[in-house]
């Protein structure tokens, strides 16, 4: 499931990861660190929502 940031509208892609930041492709949402970051503009993994 893809999940979209509400303050910039950035769409984490589990099938795509997050690779400047070091999360391969296939990393879950849910997986991801807690002190990742949304890479547009720095807010936490809990300003995301599920992209529907």
């Amino acid at each position: 499931m893809k999940y979209v940031c509400t303050v910039c509208q950035w769409v984490y892609d589990p099938a795509v990861g997050d690779p400047d930041a070091g999360i391969e492709p296939g990393v879950e949402f849910a997986d991801l660190p807690d002190d990742w970051v949304c890479p547009e503009c720095g807010v936490g993994k809990d300003l995301f929502e599920p992209l529907t």
